[in-house]
């Protein structure tokens, strides 16, 4: 199968993110992500797992059943993601899923895909750019693929 061309221009971005939560998005199971501010991008991002794990994070029950069995890649593109809205819960109100963190902002994700083999890369605090180097390793896994 042939890679498709892809587009030009500002169409993805980089999301790093600590294990285990990574993993658990690509599971299907965590549909949110929380984030200290609003991100304005609806577009599609690079799930990238940094090099630091939450240990804490591994004792939470939500977490152990979801990523049971399944390796914690780090430092590497790990997937793909479309980022459909960014929202925070009213104050006082219930949580829009059982991975929100109160006050947070919630980026909700849709089209989660996994890549087969992991892609070596160093991530940013906050979005960030991909060079098309590595977009290039990251979609060669994804030749059907298209934004």
């Amino acid at each position: 199968m042939t890679a498709l061309p892809l587009p030009e221009g500002d169409w993805i971005r980089g999301i790093s993110i600590r294990q285990p939560w990574t993993t658990a998005i690509l599971t299907g199971a965590k549909t949110i992500e929380n984030r200290p501010q609003h991100w304005p991008w609806r577009t599609w991002v690079l799930l990238h797992a940094s090099q630091q794990t939450d240990k804490p994070a591994l004792r939470l029950p939500l977490i152990a059943c979801t990523i049971r069995g399944r390796q914690l890649v780090t430092g590497a593109v790990v997937g793909i993601a479309r980022i459909t809205g960014c929202h925070q819960d009213p104050e006082r109100s219930p949580l829009c899923s059982p991975w929100a963190h109160p006050g947070a902002w919630h980026l909700e994700l849709a089209d989660v895909q996994e890549l087969p083999l992991p892609v070596p890369a160093r991530g940013q605090l906050g979005p960030w750019k991909p060079t098309p180097h590595l977009l290039g390793q990251v979609f060669q896994q994804l030749p059907g693929f298209q934004p």
